[in-house]
């Protein structure tokens, strides 16, 4: 994973603005429920207290905002938009890369200034990758926040939150090497998660907890808070990886798959809450099933999946090109209902700096593996990310890297620069480059990269595209919608634009799959048209 953080717990300037820095503000679609005598009810008084809660960072993070809603929902709190209208607000940060730090600590600073502003908050809480981080010295250099709680609290976050704003003393979360807590031994790991807290894991609930929405047979603790066609799904959490350059496994742990009946109950509960695609997240997806004994768990669970009632698309995400394997292949390019899309994570091309980084393969691996991929499925997306100015990397390492990206012609590439990240192997590497070296390789990159994905696009034209429709505008008599074809993750690997006249009547809905044919680009947006036959029937 691409790297980039602070050396300290990270600090920021001020914002008034709580969405100023790009924080997602979320309200429930679901109906809260009705506990006024819950334990979240506020005093005498009798009156059910509310919860905003912005989320912030990657579509794990989403999950776990939503898992949050539905433990304060069944605990008895009204769920709120906006954190001026909720007694408490609750900040799930992400502790990942530099700007992702300073966005939380501005999100958490803009709301911490609504307590004097005459708006009803009354206390802003951080929770997330950055607070787990960090904890104790992230509560000592951010007074503003009221509470710095760690994932051990989410089980029971209501009664925190209420302590809170009873005025009763809640301590910083102490921050502790979570792969410590599980088996070194993946076989041995189930049955010891079920002691510790898990984010996005549906088995970890305090004694008497109310288990809300029942979907398939199973409990699902999950609200949710948006009402996008497109939904995240974890189907696992933490890292067994050593890469040099990340600190993920440290705070989120050990690997631990998600059993697959608990996965398809809550692919059924979105289903029945107007998703049509689901997005499989997690720390390293081709590693899934392997502390359940079965490496290939995978291809099943995405076969099983595509029978869910409701779901037209299975979108995988975090692959290691290590990890995959032909039988994986197969499933992710001739299934149907699965999308043929590739999110590789490659790092870097040059074997002998992927070596340095703890890393596997080399740039022909790599190209291999691309060849493979596309001569059964010649349109599949293909993204990835890669970390330029790594210690000791050489201009032979980077002509070897450019030399991949020109070769593989992928869909969408992240390119980010390295810095130092606490507690990693990297951060006492020699061979540092000066921060001048790094910027002017990241750009240069970043325009090769640009010209590449423009291409790749272009190469499009006259594309049979199914498209998920996920919003509607219109202006001056055109409407214009928004969404993604197969080869397009959510929010990063660019988007379809179909542009019609209002009084045409041929306007899809939001959530529709539309067929429609590629006629121009722009960048990696494309511009599609729709076929006079238009009904798509998703991912084939």
């Amino acid at each position: 994973m691409p790297n980039s953080a602070a050396t300290s717990a990270p600090t920021g300037p001020r914002s008034a603005d709580p969405t100023a820095s790009g924080a997602t503000v979320v309200a429930a679609t679901d109906t809260p429920v009705d506990a006024s005598d819950s334990p979240a009810s506020s005093g005498s008084a009798g009156a059910t207290r509310s919860v905003a809660i912005v989320s912030l960072g990657c579509a794990r993070n989403d999950v776990d905002s939503e898992e949050l809603a539905g433990r304060l929902d069944a605990g008895g709190w009204r769920l709120e938009a906006d954190p001026a209208q909720a007694d408490v607000a609750v900040v799930n940060t992400c502790g990942f890369v530099d700007q992702a730090k300073k966005d939380s600590i501005d999100a958490i600073l803009g709301i911490a200034d609504l307590k004097t502003d005459g708006s009803r908050t009354r206390a802003v809480v951080a929770v997330g990758c950055l607070a787990e981080r960090y904890g104790e010295q992230l509560a000592e250099q951010l007074p503003e926040a009221d509470a710095v709680l760690g994932f051990d609290t989410y089980a029971d976050l209501s009664s925190h939150l209420t302590d809170i704003l009873d005025g009763r003393p809640t301590p910083s979360h102490v921050p502790r090497d979570r792969r410590t807590l599980l088996p070194m031994a993946p076989a041995a790991r189930q049955p010891a998660a079920i002691e510790v807290a898990l984010p996005g894991h549906q088995r970890q609930r305090p004694s008497g907890e109310q288990q809300a929405f029942p979907a398939g047979g199973a409990a699902v603790l999950r609200t949710r808070l948006d009402d996008k066609p497109w939904a995240p799904l974890k189907i696992a959490s933490g890292c067994d990886r050593r890469c040099a350059f990340c600190a993920i496994p440290a705070f989120r742990g050990s690997f631990v798959s998600r059993p697959p009946q608990e996965v398809l109950a809550e692919a059924r509960w979105l289903a029945e809450h107007g998703v049509r695609e689901v997005l499989l997240v997690s720390e390293n997806s081709t590693s899934y099933g392997k502390d359940l004994g079965d490496l290939r768990l995978l291809e099943r669970l995405l076969q099983d999946l595509t029978r869910v009632d409701g779901l037209d698309i299975i979108r995988v995400s975090y692959l290691q090109p290590a990890e995959m394997r032909p039988d994986l292949l197969t499933v992710m390019t001739s299934h149907e209902g699965v999308a043929p899309y590739f999110d590789l994570s490659f790092q870097h091309a040059s074997g002998t700096l992927l070596r340095t980084m703890r890393r596997f393969g080399d740039r022909e691996a790599f190209l291999q593996l691309i060849d493979s991929i596309r001569a059964v499925a010649p349109t599949a997306g293909i993204r990835s990310n890669v970390i330029v100015g790594f210690p000791g990397e050489s201009e032979q390492d980077v002509e070897i890297l450019t030399d991949f990206l020109d070769r593989a012609r992928l869909d969408a590439v992240g390119v980010f620069g390295y810095s130092n990240e606490d507690g990693t192997e990297a951060e006492g590497l020699p061979g540092a480059l000066p921060e001048d070296v790094i910027a002017q390789r990241v750009e240069e990159l970043s325009s090769l990269v640009d010209t590449i994905v423009h291409e790749r696009a272009a190469a499009r034209m006259g594309e049979r595209v199914e498209v998920l429709i996920e919003e509607l505008d219109e202006k001056d008599g055109v409407l214009t919608a928004y969404g993604r074809a197969a080869h397009q993750g959510p929010e990063v690997d660019g988007d379809c634009r179909i542009e019609l006249a209002v009084e045409s009547g041929d306007a899809p809905a939001r959530g529709d799959i539309v067929a429609g044919r590629v006629v121009d680009n722009d960048g990696a947006d494309l511009h599609v048209e729709l076929l006079p036959d238009r009904s798509g029937g998703g991912v084939v």
